[in-house]
């Protein structure tokens, strides 16, 4: 039953989920465990550790951005607020200030 399977196989993603599907089968069979967490990271780590963390640094940039714009636009909830704070904490910017808005 098998080889009539991988004969008909396309490329070579049909074959490797033929061949996990058979492993596993015969694993169920046997009865051993198997983890299928290695199968669904060993794909996830394909994108290197520093790329990952610069497109965190990215997401979190682009929401602060974007709470930014919402406060500038007048929105004065305290969510918004205390982000805005947080943001310029440190920093000489006062939120009191007439000119912050600009």
């Amino acid at each position: 039953m098998l080889v009539t399977y991988l004969e008909a196989s396309r490329d070579l993603c049909d074959t490797d989920s033929i061949l996990f599907g058979v492993t596993l089968a015969v694993c169920r069979i046997i009865g051993a465990k198997i983890s299928t967490a290695v199968r669904a990271t060993g794909q996830s780590s394909a994108i290197p550790a520093w790329r990952r963390r610069i497109e965190e640094r990215i997401a979190k940039a682009r929401a602060l951005i974007g709470r930014l714009i919402c406060f500038t636009s007048g929105n004065n909830r305290p969510r918004i607020v205390r982000t805005v704070r947080m943001a310029f904490a440190g920093t000489k910017v006062s939120l009191s200030q007439p000119d912050i808005m600009q």
